[in-house]
């Protein structure tokens, strides 16, 4: 190997391996529920959008996204809390992953954005209840 290249190997190879780490760690946290995004809207970047993109208006291709942008199933607050909690068909259940705030925080965010204009915020308590 060439000494331009094997030096170039040698710096970007450790760059390349923390990065690849940083994955693998934010992946873990996450599944561990150890999850640190708090807001509704930062959840939803980072857990609901690479399914149901970034516009909320769903996808279909190697499987059926719904659209959560004017949708009316949001109206009553227990449904979304549902699903969220114990998952629906090929959607993940987050209870395990997720704390009651960071659920009512991310489902408030889908109820007043993409379209979705419900005022009755859920609250985590709301969310507490229905894991039992």
């Amino acid at each position: 190997m060439k000494p331009r290249i094997k030096a170039l190997s040698a710096m970007v190879a450790p760059v390349a391996l923390a990065a690849a780490l940083i994955g693998v760690v934010r992946a873990q946290e996450i599944y561990a529920g150890g999850y640190r995004q708090q807001t509704g809207e930062d959840l939803y970047r980072g857990l609901c959008q690479g399914c149901h993109m970034p516009d909320a208006k769903g996808a279909a291709g190697a499987g059926a996204y719904p659209a959560l942008a004017d949708n009316v199933r949001l109206v009553a607050g227990i449904y979304p809390i549902t699903v969220v909690l114990n998952g629906q068909r090929a959607m993940p259940s987050f209870g395990e992953e997720l704390s009651d705030e960071q659920i009512a925080n991310v489902i408030n965010y889908v109820r007043t954005h993409f379209g979705n204009r419900y005022k009755d915020a859920v609250s985590p308590a709301a969310v507490k209840a229905a894991r039992r």
